[in-house]
């Protein structure tokens, strides 16, 4: 027998079972719940007789390199086509041609025996109370929803504690999903088989300040607006801005940026390196503290924005920034967002480093008018912030107001002082809020596409267009420096004609981005509700790759199962 023939002899023998397990149960089948029984009420595990596989990935790992060099060897298929919630007659959730607006998922009794190890674990910091695990299992500001909710909430208090709950789980089979500071738009934290919630806000500490080094070492659980508070005395801060309330841990599971990325970057940019729990309960730390390193693969990359399908993060360490010397806060109006757009481009072609460009169109103004007792001009506007010396910072303004005047705009103001800046930037960042405030009764359907900068006046223009004549209430935000921008379709879900209306100006504005070379999502994620468009916009070979990725590290498919990667994809 050749060395190959004897090798792949040995590799099938080994795997038998776990090919087994993967293509049948990769999805337990479980009976859908909508209020699914407290573990408390159950007593039984899960059927004794399920396969078993080896622990060892190493096989699999070398599967792929064999599916490629031997044509001839009929290999299973990888995929989620099993799960309950699937139908490839017409289209599977998350998949190609998904309209499905909640996750159906599946359920089945909770293992009374993984409920006392996380008792052991947890001490009192669990629960199984019906209305928190319902509260954690509804996304706070996202109109998806899954029939499902957790079967449990612990609240881990140190990665070792973490290390054995996912330990546990992984031994049990049941699913898990980290959850942060619920700030998620796109469905991360939904539950659609029900399982363990582990939520992190009791690990918040700041391990570590090392001011020499600008950089910090922190748990996941802190809020970035808590960090910065600690920061301030020390004249650092950590620049990324996303939504009020969002943590560290999820701001790095989801690559999140915000409206200082044109100046600092993204996460990514902003992350120097990670521990991570893996599905085994494996603590693997990702790179060291150096600024830079071409040590092995980028293993911090691959965790930021795997959305906790990989891993959970337990320690972060972030670049952190001066306090700028000085600051000048400006905004103008225009007659229309193209006009907007166009400035914000013009900006960024200056060479010009500001450090915020936002629009906002005249539907959002309005709603910050109505949130918040204003009088803002209601038209498309654009938010500057400069930063530096205060000679530098009037220079930009200056710059700045001539390539307004040029562009049609108008009411160029602007303010130095402290408090009157932070209470802009305020407003800017509740807009979401502000949105429901002007229409109280309704959910938003958030868009987040980014095209490259040159495209972005088309873009919002032709989004616009559409918007203005749908009959649902339509807001824009961009942020306008990278060509990221946003828009609420705030609607009735349960009025199904507005559903279907929100989803069409999705769609029309995901299929623009993409057909600009953009992409589906600059900042929100994935989650269940971006899943559809990972085709169009990655390629089948790329998915298969993440999935590949996500088989070998996740065999028994417990770290968040049903995001990020669509379904359908199978290998």
């Amino acid at each position: 027998m050749s060395n190959f023939s004897s090798w792949f002899y040995r590799f099938r023998s080994s795997s038998r079972d776990y090919y087994r397990y993967f293509c049948h149960h990769s999805f337990r089948t479980r009976t859908a719940h909508t209020n699914p029984p407290s573990p408390s009420s159950t007593a039984n595990t899960f059927n004794s007789n399920r396969a078993r596989f080896s622990s060892s990935v190493l096989p699999l790992a070398l599967a792929f390199s064999a599916a490629s060099a031997s044509a001839s060897a009929s290999l299973p298929s990888f995929c989620d086509h099993h799960a309950p919630d699937s139908d490839f007659r017409g289209g599977s959730f998350g998949g190609k041609g998904s309209t499905r607006y909640a996750v159906k998922g599946s359920h089945t009794e909770f293992p009374q025996e993984l409920l006392n190890e996380l008792k052991a674990i947890c001490q009192d910091n669990i629960s199984l109370d019906y209305e928190e695990r319902y509260f954690h299992g509804k996304p706070q500001n996202s109109f998806h929803k899954a029939v499902n909710i957790p079967d449990v909430i612990v609240y881990p208090r140190s990665e070792e504690e973490v290390s054995k709950i996912v330990k546990s789980c992984n031994n049990h089979k049941v699913p898990i999903v980290p959850y942060g500071g619920a700030t998620s738009l796109e469905g991360h934290t939904l539950c659609p088989n029900g399982g363990v919630c582990i939520d992190m806000s009791l690990m918040k500490r700041v391990k570590a300040l090392h001011i020499n080094d600008m950089d910090v070492v922190v748990e996941p659980g802190i809020g970035w607006m808590e960090l910065n508070e600690y920061l301030e005395p020390y004249g650092l801060f950590f620049p990324l801005d996303p939504g009020p309330g969002a943590s560290i841990g999820g701001m790095c599971a989801t690559r999140c940026s915000g409206s200082l990325a044109v100046r600092y970057g993204t996460m990514r940019d902003n992350v120097i390196t990670l521990k991570v729990v893996l599905a085994n309960g494996d603590i693997v730390k990702t790179a060291s503290r150096a600024r830079k390193s071409a040590a092995g693969y980028d293993l911090t990359r691959l965790m930021i924005g795997s959305e906790g399908t990989l891993g959970v993060i337990t320690e972060v360490t972030l670049r952190l920034q001066k306090i700028p010397q000085y600051s000048v806060v400006a905004m103008c109006n225009f007659p229309s967002v193209k006009d907007a757009a166009d400035v914000a481009i013009a900006t960024m072609m200056s060479g010009i480093q500001v450090s915020r460009v936002e629009l906002l169109d005249e539907v959002q103004v309005k709603a910050i008018n109505i949130a918040n007792g204003k009088n803002f001009p209601e038209f498309p506007t654009l938010m500057f912030e400069f930063i530096g010396t205060e000679a530098y910072a009037h220079e930009q303004t200056q710059i700045v107001r001539a390539l307004v005047s040029e562009h049609n705009g108008s009411d160029f103001v602007f303010t130095e002082e402290p408090e009157a800046k932070k209470e802009l930037w305020k407003i800017r960042k509740e807009s979401l809020w502000a949105c429901f405030a002007m229409e109280p009764n309704k959910e938003a359907m958030s868009t987040d596409v980014c095209v490259p900068l040159s495209h972005l006046a088309d873009i919002i223009s032709r989004s616009k267009k559409e918007l203005d004549a749908s009959p649902l209430v339509c807001t824009v935000i961009a942020h306008a420096g990278d060509g990221n921008f946003h828009t609420a379709i705030l609607f009735d879900p349960t009025q199904e004609e507005q559903r279907q209306e929100a989803e069409r100006l999705s769609h029309f504005m995901v299929h623009a981005a993409l057909s600009l070379e953009g992409t589906c999502t600059g900042e929100h994620g994935v989650g269940t509700g971006k899943m559809k468009y990972l085709e169009e916009e990655l390629g089948e070979e790329a998915l298969k790759t993440m999935k590949k990725i996500k088989s070998v590290l996740d065999p028994n498919n417990i770290m968040n199962p049903g995001k990020l990667i669509p379904p359908h994809i199978c290998f």
